[in-house]
């Protein structure tokens, strides 16, 4: 770890420092600790918001490991979540991600698709352990210490609770989190970069616990709050919300449940003729997420540019933005506010599957590639299509999907308000929370409160009108599952909602009933693929001896 820890966190803070004097704005007072000295970085409680503001900058901003696209939370949903989800189809790309899509690179230990999560949160926690260390020295107030410590303990949470989704196996595989094949994740807390060996699973959930539960004690403590509108910083109810996922992912449902409704305390879920709002700036429920400005534009990477209904590639190529499964949205009622972000065939008179283009598993809607170039196979299909986009089109910024040629599935969910992608990014919002609620009291047997729950997220909020929700039993479990994957859909949890509810990954072409490419129209199991789990990369046992290499799964 010697080597990915010192260059994890140089490069992160090298970043920061080329951002300080680039502009004025708030969220760029940085103060990398490398830059200017670890205690100086915290010397006042200004400079430790602008450390804080720093590792945030990791968060959306691209990393130095080595290649293109490693560019914080946006490459961790679209390589680690989206692309190996069943729900979220890439389009035109397909075939070309098809070794994401049907995860072939677990136990590639050499290749940066496993290299890079572990480099970019290990980014993450350096920078808050280099924060910790040191605030105690700082001229600030307790109030403003108790604060700083709170939000750094946040950040190294999170860093520690995605680390264990995709580099441990699953809870209930792990023996209590005692197994040989979990101990896989290396607990460093403070500044130290020698050799240390990994620890077991049960171990990294202690500390992440620990860490929540201190956050929150200290936040309490400041009497403290980020600024209004900085989402980007953590505040007690993020360090609730990791707390929450964290203990959902242990199986510990009691902790899940209490955690996630404090963390969406203040949150108010958006009702559904506000929830088409493009998914760009932050509103009533956006807990956490990245910042958003044209002088923080990532270009080429942003996830706005590939994967937004209105940036580059939804303007300009065959791809747009990415496409959900149908055989998810035909179990939802078509007047799901959710739903009606899709193109889905319940939205059009003319459609059929004459209509949809099969060339190249491509499936446009009243489109096909005949002789090499594009050609009208229904009409009416396809201009029914541009006008329900028209529609629904968010107001105030470029129209959805312009470069005219729309897939099956394809979202008008995600749009960018600048060229060519930017765009905030939500990372926790409080309808996952309730989400969570739900899961949680379903697995604790208490099928009211799982009911409940549901129809808070649905009902109450005008999102399906006139949902009611009186099922039990698989059927319950069925119904949480799907209103989970659509309201979370393009955001980073598909696949390891599937790890952790052990479920196979299930993807049909159009013939059998799916809108998947066939490249990708595969079935894995939830024992395949190294048991979903990526492999310790080389990188890290190169240099770490620690690591007993001579184990698989080192």
């Amino acid at each position: 770890m010697k080597n990915i820890f010192q260059n994890a966190f140089v490069a992160s803070l090298a970043i920061c420092a080329s951002l300080v004097a680039s502009c004025s704005k708030d969220y760029l007072q940085t103060s990398p600790t490398n830059a200017v000295g670890a205690q100086d970085a915290v010397a006042t409680y200004e400079s430790a918001i602008g450390a804080l503001n720093g590792i945030a900058l990791t968060m959306c901003s691209q990393q130095y490991s080595g290649s293109q696209g490693d560019c914080g939370e946006n490459a961790i949903i679209r390589l680690y979540e989206n692309y190996p989800s069943q729900d979220y189809n890439y389009n035109a790309y397909a075939s070309g991600w098809a070794a994401i899509h049907n995860q072939t690179f677990h136990l590639r230990k050499d290749s940066k698709y496993d290299y890079y999560a572990w480099y970019y949160y290990y980014n993450i926690i350096s920078q808050a352990n280099s924060i910790i260390a040191n605030i105690d020295s700082s001229e600030a107030t307790d109030e403003e210490k108790a604060f700083i410590e709170a939000s750094a303990l946040t950040f190294r949470a999170y860093g520690f609770q995605k680390l264990v989704l995709y580099f441990c196996p699953r809870w209930l595989d792990s023996n209590n989190g005692t197994s040989d094949k979990g101990k896989t994740i290396v607990l460093r807390i403070d500044d130290s970069t020698g050799d240390l060996a990994p620890s077991t699973m049960a171990d990294v959930y202690k500390q992440i616990y620990d860490d929540c539960e201190n956050a929150i004690k200290l936040f309490t403590k400041s009497g403290l709050n980020r600024p209004a509108g900085r989402i980007w910083l953590p505040n007690i109810n993020v360090a609730h919300a990791v707390y929450a996922r964290a203990a959902l992912n242990r199986l510990d449902y009691a902790k899940a449940q209490s955690e996630a409704k404090l963390a969406r305390e203040g949150y108010e879920l958006v009702s559904g003729d506000e929830y088409n709002d493009g998914f760009m700036t932050p509103n009533s429920e956006w807990i956490f997420g990245s910042y958003g400005d044209a002088s923080e534009n990532q270009w080429y990477w942003t996830y706005g540019t590939q994967f937004s209904c209105n940036g580059y590639y939804a303007s300009n190529t065959e791809n747009a933005g990415g496409s959900i499964n149908i055989e998810l949205t035909n179990q939802i009622p078509d007047n799901d506010a959710r739903k009606a972000l899709f193109l889905t065939p319940d939205k059009f008179p003319s459609y059929s599957l004459a209509g949809v283009g099969s060339k190249s598993a491509q499936y446009y809607l009243g489109l096909d590639v005949i002789n090499n170039s594009y050609a009208m196979i229904s009409s009416a299909l396809y201009g029914e299509v541009y006008n329900y986009i028209e529609s629904m089109a968010v107001k105030g910024v470029d129209a959805p999907l312009a470069a005219g040629i729309p897939h099956l599935g394809d979202h008008i969910k995600f749009y960018v308000f600048d060229s060519p992608g930017v765009s905030y990014l939500p990372f926790i919002r409080s309808s996952e929370m309730v989400l969570i609620e739900a899961e949680a009291a379903f697995k604790q047997n208490k099928t009211t409160e799982a009911q409940a729950a549901l129809v808070e997220l649905n009902a109450t909020t005008g999102r399906t009108p006139g949902y009611t929700c009186t099922k039990t039993g698989d059927d319950l479990w069925t119904e949480i599952m799907n209103y989970r994957t659509l309201e979370l859909w393009g955001e980073g949890f598909g696949w390891s909602d599937f790890k952790r509810w052990k479920r196979p990954i299930v993807r049909h072409t159009l013939a059998d009933g799916g809108n998947a490419h066939a490249a990708v129209a595969i079935t894995i199991g939830v024992d395949e693929v190294n048991n979903w789990t990526w492999v310790v990369p080389q990188r890290e046992t190169d240099y770490n001896k620690g690591f007993n290499t001579e184990k698989p799964e080192a």
